[in-house]
């Protein structure tokens, strides 16, 4: 694998992006290179920027290309839909994550291709980058900082950023 200057790139000691180390947490399953729905781990690989959300209630835009989280905003998560791993909106019939919540770990939030758009069930919904709910508090799989890191690192990443999980970081 070919590492960019653009890239960010998770490390033991956090995330590499724009010379330096940020502080961050991820998934509470660790590292794996078989990720699958559910277990809790951030994916090993080379993730692709798709996109960026931002609650306009709470904040101005991070970017040109951010794009508004509105109310009834969802991501579907349910194995047997026929949009999983897809954003949708509300009512939805299906087990989905709501990205309109009331508490502010959405309020920013960056989108990877992870298993993405053509997702093969079973094998995990979306991986976000988003604000961590405290320092060193895993995540169900996503990538997470501080809030002003996460609003430093958004407005400094392109459609060309890639999130790179290394390997060797991986979970035997």
């Amino acid at each position: 694998m070919s590492l960019k200057t653009q890239d960010m790139v998770l490390t033991r000691r956090g995330l590499r992006f724009m010379g330096q180390h940020w502080p961050c947490t991820y998934g509470k399953g660790g590292v794996r290179a078989d990720k699958r729905e559910g277990d809790g781990a951030t994916p090993v690989g080379v993730h692709r920027i798709t996109g960026l959300l931002y609650r306009p209630d709470r904040m101005a835009p991070p970017t040109d290309w951010a794009v508004p989280i509105r109310p009834g905003d969802l991501w579907s998560d349910d194995l047997r839909d026929k949009n999983y791993n897809l954003m949708v909106r509300a009512p939805y019939p299906h087990s989905h994550e709501r990205l309109r919540r009331a508490d502010p770990l959405y309020d920013l939030v960056l989108l990877t291709d992870w298993n993405w758009p053509f997702a093969q069930r079973g094998r995990g919904s979306a991986i976000f980058i988003h604000r961590w709910r405290r320092p060193g508090y895993p995540t169900e799989g996503c990538v997470a900082f501080r809030p002003d890191h996460l609003l430093t690192i958004a407005r400094n990443v392109t459609l060309a950023t890639r999130l790179v999980v290394p390997d060797a970081l991986a979970t035997r």
